[in-house]
């Protein structure tokens, strides 16, 4: 029996105490019971995993993971392979998206490019890593997650990856190339057709694994796919609050989502974007996103957006006055209008 990469074992559960006290300062706010929606389910959230009442968001940071992909050669994106490091680069200038994004929420990003040297294999023709390659991988997106997160964001970078999405999600949950295949950076039709048709050769490559999460995410994966796993598995093992970015980073939840359901219980959909098979992918995870704006940049775009839909909610939990405090009259009870 091999040794899990990805150990879904012995996983903190929530915490109930928190949830009940969160609730009931929801009940007696100045407002009517559920009016604020999802917004009240999502300052729950914090407490259950943060383990308090009141949750805290001192310290949220952004993590931006990064591969290089072989079947990029395959003519799968609309870009050339040199654009990951090119953006990397941009990244780390503060020319990107993600840069305006990050610093609008008060939020602190993190890229990180573990392997900038490494190209996976083309995964028609070989496993996409080996065992090692892909526990590295995976420790590098664990070693990511620090001290104190209150919350924490993921996303990704790497030309190629909507094609090693698509056929991660076709392995683990069925289907092939032309369920899960869209436009990416920008494809045509006949380009969405030929990135299907490698994805379904991939799966012919590999019909071997197909349904085991790990030997999965080995064989049509990529480095920052593996590492977004960690990352996400380690986050919940410290009992960080997750919010989740686009198809790539779902593909990712989608392996520990296999392993064990519970395992991304901890996470919430930042966004559904535009990608074609974002919001099945969802919709087989579980997950109700909290933005639709039709966004399918990546790099963590939605998820950063999403904070401050999270700033939000708690600045309405902790801000707002009691009916009690604000002498309004509470909506009399059941047994009072008799």
């Amino acid at each position: 029996m091999r040794k899990p990469i990805l150990d879904v074992s012995a996983l903190p559960p929530s915490d109930p105490a928190p949830l009940a006290a969160a609730r009931q300062h929801e009940a007696e706010l100045t407002k009517p019971a559920g009016s604020l929606g999802r917004l009240e389910e999502v300052t729950a959230h914090l407490c259950t995993w943060q383990g308090r009442h009141p949750p805290r968001l001192d310290r949220v940071e952004v993590h931006v993971f990064t591969g290089r992909h072989g079947v990029a050669a395959q003519g799968v994106s609309a870009f050339p392979a040199a654009v990951t490091d090119q953006m990397v680069r941009n990244f780390r200038k503060g020319g990107a998206a993600i840069n305006q994004l990050a610093r609008t929420c008060g939020a602190k990003l993190l890229v990180h490019d573990p392997f900038p040297h490494w190209t996976t294999r083309d995964w028609t023709k070989a496993p996409s890593m080996d065992p090692a390659e892909c526990a590295a991988a995976v420790e590098a997106g664990r070693r990511a997650v620090g001290e104190g997160v209150d919350l924490l964001a993921v996303g990704e970078m790497g030309i190629g990856n909507t094609a090693t999405a698509a056929a991660v999600c076709a392995a683990l949950l069925g289907g092939g190339g032309r369920e899960w295949c869209g436009a990416g950076t920008g494809l045509d039709a006949d380009g969405i057709r030929h990135k299907a048709a490698v994805v379904d050769a991939g799966l012919a490559r590999h019909q071997d694994v197909l349904g085991d999460p790990e030997l999965v995410l080995q064989a049509l994966g990529g480095f920052e796919l593996a590492a977004m796993a960690g990352c996400i598995l380690e986050a919940r093992r410290r009992r960080i609050p997750v919010l989740l970015d686009g198809f790539v980073t779902g593909a990712a939840a989608a392996v520990l989502f296999r392993l064990d359901p519970t395992a991304i219980a901890h996470c919430l959909a930042g966004h559904v974007s535009a990608e074609h098979a974002h919001r099945a992918l969802l919709g087989r995870l579980g997950l109700q996103p909290l933005l639709d704006l039709e966004m399918r940049l990546g790099e963590a775009s939605g998820a950063a957006l999403a904070i401050q839909v999270v700033r939000a909610a708690l600045a309405c939990h902790t801000g707002m006055a009691s009916f009690a405090e604000a002498g309004v009259a509470e909506r009399p009870s059941e047994s009072e209008g008799r």
